[in-house]
């Protein structure tokens, strides 16, 4: 099971992030959890200073920009 993990305050870009990355896994039919890590000490852990950012277990993939679902397909496969 892949753990997606959205690394932002709630923005819009945040939110609109999310949505691509669930659309993504669902498109893949890939087991998933979608987590919004909205903690800033939280998110610094990760070693990320812009937001939004996209994890996948656990490796930073994406900083500070909104990618499309098919970039994102690509960084689950």
């Amino acid at each position: 099971m892949k753990k997606i993990q959205i690394l932002g305050t709630g923005c819009p870009k945040c939110k609109k992030l999310a949505e691509n990355a669930d659309a993504a896994a669902k498109q893949l039919g890939i087991e998933y959890t979608l987590e919004k890590v909205t903690d800033i000490k939280e998110i610094m852990k990760f070693g990320v200073m812009m937001t939004p950012a996209l994890a996948v277990d656990g490796n930073v993939k994406v900083v500070g920009k909104v990618v499309s679902p098919e970039d994102i397909k690509k960084m689950l496969s």
